[in-house]
């Protein structure tokens, strides 16, 4: 790992560099690759002295998320790692993606700690440093660029700086960005301990409290069910009675929060870690100021029903790092990165929303009991599942690129392409981060040599059913230019209308010979 620490940095002062990202979570680390593959030097600002992670955290990768992976050429490390599941739901119901037109339909359960693993070993490939040991502990910024202050004294001066440092973001609250949203009516402890007692049953258990939960951290997933270890250290949730504390909890804080939920605390000893997480909603009123940038959880907060904490986090990356290496490659203007807000923060509008509401379907009272069990009849009819299922999935999400054909502004499926020299996957042609045209009909009429520097054009077939998982069989283009970050730019319908256009607006004006 190409870490910046210790004796060997310790002489200098004002290292430079074009982006410097805080926080080398799974947004960070995956935006530093995103970039990295664009060729823009980036440095990564980590206060961890390592990767190693205590505790568990996010359990997992939903399906749009390892289709990211995918189109990045290294979704199959995850997959290596991690167990396939049908874990996807809504307020306690869980669907099952099988039926849905994607390579991946399904969840994948891997621990946080193995997802920033591999992500870190990515990043090492791509020759990114990582500053380790150090926070960001403040900035200024002026018309070309940010002098970054670290908190062992050195400064870094980058052209632009991206917050990717958690909901208690310095960079956000340095940058004077309004986080506005609702306080916490539940509080949660998640740990990993010991336990001297084994307790009589594993899993979840919901009450009027809260929601509750144990399990082995090391476990199976068998014909769909979680079969966990027979040792090995425990997984802990559980709901505090009180909501509003502020200070880092403590072994006591669990044992007293295990005996109030459990009549005992099974003799709960050596944690790893023991963290605080509570049913706040809030979200950054703006994702940019000047120069400076916020992702992930510095850019939004929710409860984490559903899971959808870390998925997001790693779209906001994917959204952001194309146009930011634009932006600094001169390819396109820094206007670009507007589109960056517009596009996401609806995304991250909607995620609050659906996680709000799948917390307050798991009260415990009769009456909403009763609607929980109304909405879970509509959600097993088909195509209200098909559309929640989508929509947790991350495989729904559509960003306004204006009027046209449904394909615009959705994710390009996987589809398996016919060229002269072979098979060819979509995702495969995305493996480099570049944007492509792809060329379903007739060659003539789509010259684009002004943008062959940025834009790879492929001819191809492709004699299949199109079909989208939120909407279903759509009419076959003829052609479709495709973002680097797999979503649809432009759909042509015989004629290359508004392709200019879509060039221009997405990949920089054209060259001129």
């Amino acid at each position: 790992m190409a870490n910046l620490d210790g004796p060997d940095v310790g002489a200098r002062t004002r290292d430079e560099h074009a982006v410097i990202i805080a926080g080398g979570g799974p947004t960070g680390l995956m935006l530093a690759g995103e970039l990295a593959l664009a060729g823009v030097d980036v440095a990564i600002v980590e206060k961890r002295p390592s990767q190693d992670l205590a505790g568990s955290r996010a359990g997992g990768l939903h399906a749009r998320t390892i289709e990211i992976l995918d189109q990045r050429g290294i979704a199959d490390r995850f997959l290596a790692e991690g167990q396939k599941a049908q874990a996807t739901g809504f307020a306690g119901v869980h669907f099952d993606l099988g039926d849905f037109p994607t390579r991946h339909p399904y969840s994948l359960g891997l621990r946080q700690n193995h997802i920033e693993r591999i992500l870190a070993g990515w990043i090492d490939e791509l020759k990114a440093p990582i500053y380790r040991g150090v926070e960001v502990t403040g900035f200024a910024q002026d018309d070309t660029g940010v002098d970054v202050e670290l908190s062992d004294g050195r400064s870094l001066r980058a052209r632009y700086l991206v917050g990717c440092d958690g909901g208690r973001s310095r960079v956000r609250k340095a940058a004077g960005i309004a986080f506005p949203g609702s306080d916490p009516t539940t509080s949660n402890l998640i740990a990993v301990a010991e336990l001297a007692e084994t307790p009589p049953e594993w899993g979840v258990r919901r009450d009027a409290l809260g929601t509750h939960a144990l399990g082995r951290v090391e476990y199976e997933i068998r014909d769909g069910e979680i079969v966990y270890a027979d040792h090995g250290p425990v997984g802990v949730l559980v709901t505090e009675q009180q909501v509003g504390q502020t200070s880092e909890p403590t072994l006591g804080d669990l044992s007293a929060a295990l005996i109030a939920v459990y009549g005992t605390d099974y003799g709960i000893h050596s944690p790893t870690s023991i963290s605080r997480f509570t049913d706040a909603a809030r979200q950054a009123a703006s994702y940019r100021q000047g120069r400076v940038l916020i992702a992930g959880d510095a850019a939004h907060v929710h409860p984490p029903d559903g899971g959808q904490g870390l998925q997001t986090g790693v779209q906001d990356a994917v959204n952001l790092g194309w146009k930011l290496a634009q932006v600094i490659k001169g390819v396109s203007p820094d206007s670009l990165l507007d589109s960056y807000q517009a596009e996401r923060h609806p995304i991250g509008a909607r995620v609050l929303r659906n996680t709000m509401a799948s917390i307050v379907l798991r009260r415990e009272d009769q009456r909403t009991k009763a609607l929980r069990d109304i909405l879970a009849e509509l959600l097993g009819m088909d195509e209200p599942r098909r559309r929640f299922a989508a929509m947790q999935a991350g495989l729904d999400i559509h960003y306004d690129l204006g009027e046209g054909r449904p394909l615009l502004g959705r994710r390009m499926p996987d589809l398996e392409l016919v060229t002269e020299d072979g098979p060819l996957r979509v995702f495969t042609l995305l493996h480099d981060a570049r944007p492509v045209l792809l060329n379903l009909g007739e060659a003539a009429g789509l010259d684009i040599t002004p943008w062959t520097d940025r834009v790879r054009r492929i001819d191809a077939r492709y004699e299949g059913v199109w079909d989208l998982p939120a909407l279903g069989p759509v009419a076959a283009p003829t052609a479709v230019l495709i973002r680097p970050d797999g979503h649809v730019a432009w759909v042509g319908e015989g004629d290359r209308s508004g392709l200019a256009e879509a060039l221009g607006r997405w990949f920089g004006p054209p060259t001129l010979s």
